[in-house]
Formats: structure tokens, C-alpha cells, sequence
């Protein structure tokens, strides 16, 4: 059994190296818990008893004065289920992320190609023209483009009118046809910079001499852009599309103070919903409800896409 002498002022004091293992055990312990339980104080305080209450109130009728007492059991849900304008923010809210997978990501990954690995003169400008949007704050660009989209004196019309001078001035807020669009327009010039970032990053990871080679061997830029520099930053490309699905069922700001749902709910989601008819309207019952049910849509994505696609991520780095 070996010995370790441990200095104490003068003297010496030995131990047996299994108690010193033992010490070593510990002071690891203590220092992965003054690590932990500040992490584990937020969690409990701001996620976890939240979401245990919103579940315990979603069972009332309750309008958030005096404890709830007034038990309904499921009739929340049950109520909003079939209820015309919660169907329709739930379909609003996926309609925002398939938008956001086909059209905020590509564009983002196309303008990251261009202003980050192209010849294009004066790309540092670009880079930081493109990035500014998503600095602002959202309320910041709420109301900027609350002015682009006036009905008569916005930027939006002023460009329709140079390429239709006859043309009638479009009420994009207003027309339930065209709103949600309209407002996923601004969504996407916020947001798109912040995956135009991630995808620039990445691709400085990529070896130029694998597509130098692969250029050698016939292939076309398409080419070397689909086979081998996708691929090279696929980890990202799969970051960038949990963080947009994620983010495009949380929209809240930017939606209520362009349009706060309208017209004829044809904008609301479900944060915007879940404001409008259960906090505005002192329904916490079944506001609660709608917090329930949106934490079950976006856990659930969040649980089965890092299982199933963001795993391997996490375990080549481990390898690595």
C-alpha cells in the first residue's frame, strides 16, 4: 500500500493512498456541486415549477384571483380543441416553421456561401449589412416595419408602385390572405443573420483542398457544394434547424405588435393566442392549458430530434 506525504508546515503528515483517493473523490464532488446547484436553482425556479403549476392550474376554471378552486378536470383542453381560432394558431405556428425550414435556412446558407466563401468585393460590408436586422431588438423591428408595411405611404407599396404604377395600395396586415406571410417576411429579415453567422463559422471548418480535389475530378461548384461542403458542416446545418423550429413556435413579440393576431386570428400562434384569451382575457385556466400543451409540442420535438439526429453530433464529439 503506498504512502503520500502531504506538507503541513513543518512537519509531514502521510496517508494511505486509498484515503487520498478518497479526499481527492471528495473534493471533486464539492466542486462539481458549487458548479451545479446555482444551474439546478434557476432550472427549479424559472422552468420546472412554472411548467408543475401551469399543469395544476390548466385543471380549473380559474381567472388567477384567490386560489383556484373551481376543478374542471380536462374541460380546458377539451375547450380549446375545438375551438376554431386555437386550431388555427396551431396551424399558423407550423405553417411559420415549414416556412422557416424552406425558405429563412436555405436563403441564410445561400448569402453565407456568397458573403462568406465568394469573390464578392466588399463582403466584410455585406456580412455586417445582413447581420444589423438581428440586433435590433424585436420591438425595435416591429415598428420599423410596421412602417414599411403602412397601406399608403410604406416602403412595401412604394416598391409596388414602381413596377405597378396602377396598382392599388395592399393592406399587408389587413388581409387575412396575406398577413401571416407578411409577417413571416419580417421574422425571416430578423433572424436569418444569426443562422448566416453559425453557417459563415462553419464553413471556415471546411479544408479547401477537399474541394479542390473534387473540382480536379470534374465536378461543378453545385457539385462540391452538395457532396462534400454540406456534408463538411452537417452538424450545423442540424443546430440551425432545431434552433429554428424551436424559435418559430416561441414567436410572441413581433407578431403582437404588428397585427396582436389579426386579422380574424389568420396571424396568431400560440404564444400570441395564449396571451389574447388567457392572460388579457383573465382566463388563466385556460391560459395555462395553452402553455401546457405548447411546452408538450416543443419538448417533444426537442426529445426525439436530439435522440434521433442531433445524437451523433454529441457522440463524435465524445469520440473526438
Amino acid at each position: 500500500m503506498a504512502i503520500t506525504a502531504l506538507p503541513h508546515g513543518d512537519k509531514q503528515q502521510y496517508m494511505s493512498s486509498d484515503e487520498y483517493n478518497r479526499r481527492q473523490s471528495f473534493n471533486r464532488i464539492i466542486a462539481i456541486l458549487l458548479f451545479l446547484v446555482p444551474g439546478m436553482i434557476f432550472f427549479f425556479a424559472f422552468v420546472l415549477i412554472p411548467v408543475s403549476n401551469s399543469l395544476y392550474y390548466s385543471v380549473f376554471n380559474w381567472n388567477g384571483l384567490g386560489p383556484p378552486t373551481d376543478f374542471v378536470g380536462l374541460r380546458n383542453y377539451n375547450f380549446l380543441l375545438n375551438q376554431r381560432a386555437f386550431q388555427q394558431s396551431i396551424q399558423n405556428s407550423f405553417m411559420i416553421v415549414i416556412l422557416s425550414l424552406l425558405i429563412q435556412l436555405p436563403m441564410a446558407l445561400a448569402l453565407a456561401l456568397v458573403v462568406g466563401r465568394g469573390h464578392l468585393r466588399g463582403r466584410s460590408i455585406f456580412r455586417t449589412i445582413l447581420f444589423i436586422p438581428f440586433v435590433f431588438s424585436e420591438i425595435i423591428t416591429a415598428y420599423i416595419w410596421s412602417y414599411v408595411y403602412h397601406p399608403r405611404d410604406g416602403l412595401a407599396n412604394f416598391i409596388v408602385h414602381l413596377f405597378a404604377p396602377g396598382a392599388e395600395n395592399i393592406v399587408w396586415l389587413a388581409d387575412k390572405d396575406i398577413a401571416l406571410f407578411a409577417v413571416f417576411a419580417v421574422i425571416t429579415w430578423k433572424f436569418f443573420g444569426l443562422h448566416m453567422i453559425l453557417y459563415m463559422a462553419a464553413l471556415q471548418g471546411v479544408p479547401q483542398d477537399l474541394e479542390e480535389a473534387a473540382r480536379l475530378d470534374g465536378a461543378n461548384e453545385m457539385q462540391v457544394i452538395r457532396h462534400v461542403t454540406l456534408p463538411m458542416i452537417g452538424s450545423t446545418l442540424r443546430l440551425t434547424v432545431y434552433l429554428s423550429v424551436l424559435g418559430s413556435f416561441q414567436q410572441f413579440v413581433l407578431i403582437w405588435i404588428l397585427t396582436e393576431g389579426g386579422p380574424a386570428n389568420a396571424t396568431h400562434v400560440l404564444a400570441t393566442y395564449l396571451y389574447k384569451f388567457g392572460i388579457i382575457s383573465w382566463q388563466l385556466g385556460v391560459g395555462s392549458a395553452i402553455a401546457v400543451m405548447l411546452f408538450i409540442i416543443t419538448f417533444t420535438f426537442s426529445l426525439i430530434y436530439q435522440t434521433l439526429v442531433l445524437r451523433r453530433d454529441y457522440d463524435t464529439q465524445f469520440v473526438n
